[in-house]
């Protein structure tokens, strides 16, 4: 795991692998960032001007390694692009700031320090490169063999200009820790391969993080899950040989006014059924469960973090599989709120582990429920691989949803639910069928879960299908693989519920 201090070292003072510094386009020129004005005084008042001979541009993404001249403790220099310089009296926005320092810890892989000289004009500013240095350190490799050759994460990150004596820095970077440490404990769930992560596993995790840190679990078997008449989840789980679970993981403060509950899909392999999904489509289901991943590490942090709120995550816990005894298209299952449904396919199975889900936690009739799925790939066709979709039964929740995820760097985009849709999931056989038309398949998939969330209750659905797993080259502090997608959104809501802002 990366350490991150704060320093009140100086740039050309502090001993490390690596000084980081950034760059940025002024017009045609390159010029150095602010917190480098130290080793741009080592290079003469030239570092600009090396780097531009080095092909430098100052673009985002882009890193350029150089070695450092006298009068500088560290022996490499990393030049990071931030874009296009900010106007007079403007900063760097926060989501520059944190890729840029995901680049350099992703560059930096083998370090065992650096020194960021970022330009840090506020806790705001220390807290997204801080976010953006340990989630771009992350790497997964727990079932890779450890040989002398191999190259470890950047074990430190030091934060040059980030005042620790200060109440408001300090805190800064411990939110960005916690937070950080979060979403990367959601990327290791993710992709932890699905002959391990069973549903069984992924509740003993969720117990063990109980255990850890306060928090209350109930783990609810196949026996107890059929006794409660949890339709969906069994109707789920029913063909695989690793039965499902829910899982109901809850953090309170004694001062919380408000309770926010959270539910995730978590179907940790996901053939599509009966209704097989084709070569080709499988490779990567062992994804399917980043919604229950994000609500599980959404819970810690907020308990890490002392939020007043209470918030309640349920992880709706299942294998889909094809088998003897698996679900079949035209099987009608109960649900848990008594509503029966047809399944024509069984390849649209997290609305119906998160239809049994919702109702759960409907009874407890919380402020406000969101729920966080890689749900559709038709989200995926509509919004692209790096933005999540959100509907809600509130179009005033929906817009704040959308507005926080903005503001913690997370792509997104409001979606509707049209009323017209919901007819096409009409049944002539049962209440309603798990389909519907194919065209705003995502739209028609929120319809569904709405039927399911208790009356007067502020809803919302996070469609996170395309940013959850990430299959190109890793770039800012994204990385291959499982992502985190949603988690920094969830947080900031919870915190925005605890100040009582929603």
């Amino acid at each position: 795991m990366t350490a991150l201090t704060l320093s009140t070292a100086g740039a050309a003072t502090l001993r490390a692998d690596v000084l980081v510094v950034g760059v940025a386009k002024s017009g045609k020129a390159l010029v150095v960032a602010p917190g480098a004005e130290a080793v741009d005084t080592a290079f003469d008042g030239r570092l600009a001007a090396v780097l531009e001979t080095l092909g430098a541009s100052g673009a985002e993404g882009e890193a350029t390694k150089l070695p450092a001249p006298a009068g500088l403790k560290a022996p490499v220099v990393l030049a990071v692009g931030l874009g296009a310089a900010p106007e007079d009296g403007e900063s760097f926005g926060a989501e520059t700031l944190r890729r840029a320092a995901g680049t350099a810890a992703r560059v930096l892989t083998g370090s065992k320090k650096a020194a960021f000289a970022l330009p840090i004009a506020s806790p705001e500013d220390a807290s997204a490169i801080a976010e953006g240095a340990l989630l771009g350190a992350y790497a997964y490799t727990a079932y890779q063999e450890t040989g002398k050759d191999a190259k470890k994460p950047l074990a430190e990150v030091a934060l040059l200009g980030a005042k620790p004596r200060d109440k408001a820095f300090k805190a800064a970077a411990e939110r960005a820790q916690a937070v950080a440490e979060e979403i990367n404990r959601a990327r290791d769930l993710i992709n932890m391969p699905p002959n391990d992560l069973t549903p069984a596993a992924f509740a003993a995790a969720a117990q063990a993080a109980g255990k850890e840190h306060g928090l209350k679990v109930q783990v609810l078997d196949e026996k107890a899950l059929a006794k409660g008449g949890y339709g969906g989840i069994l109707g789920v789980g029913v063909g695989s040989v690793n039965p499902p679970r829910l899982v109901r993981i809850a953090y309170t403060h004694p001062k919380a006014e408000k309770t926010l509950a959270l539910v995730g899909k978590g179907i940790t392999y996901d053939s599509g059924g009966i209704s097989l999904k084709p070569a080709g489509h499988n490779e990567t289901m062992k994804c399917d469960m980043s919604g229950a991943a994000a609500v599980f590490s959404t819970v810690v942090a907020a308990a890490r973090l002392g939020l007043e709120v209470n918030v309640t995550g349920w992880l709706a816990l299942a294998e889909n599989m094809p088998s003897g005894s698996a679900t079949r298209p035209g099987d009608v299952l109960r649900m848990y709120s008594g509503k029966t449904v047809e399944v024509l396919n069984t390849d649209a199975e997290g609305r119906l582990v998160l239809a049994d889900a919702l109702t759960r936690a409907s009874e407890e009739h919380p402020d406000a429920i969101v729920d966080v799925a890689t749900l559709t790939g038709a989200m995926v066709l509509a919004l692209g691989d790096r933005t999540f979709g959100i509907m809600a039964n509130d179009d005033d929740y929906r817009t704040a949803i959308h507005e926080i995820a903005e503001e913690v760097g997370e792509q997104s985009w409001p979606m509707p639910l049209p009323a017209d849709l919901r007819k096409t999931m009409d049944s002539p056989t049962a209440d309603m069928a798990n389909m519907g038309v194919r065209m705003g398949g995502g739209l028609v998939a929120g319809l569904f879960l709405q039927e399911f969330v208790g009356e007067g209750i502020a809803w919302a659905h996070l469609d996170i299908a395309g940013p959850a797993f990430h299959e190109g080259a890793p770039y800012g502090y994204t990385p291959k693989g499982g992502t985190g997608s949603s988690v920094r959104t969830l947080v900031r809501l919870a915190e925005r519920t605890a100040a009582g802002e929603l």
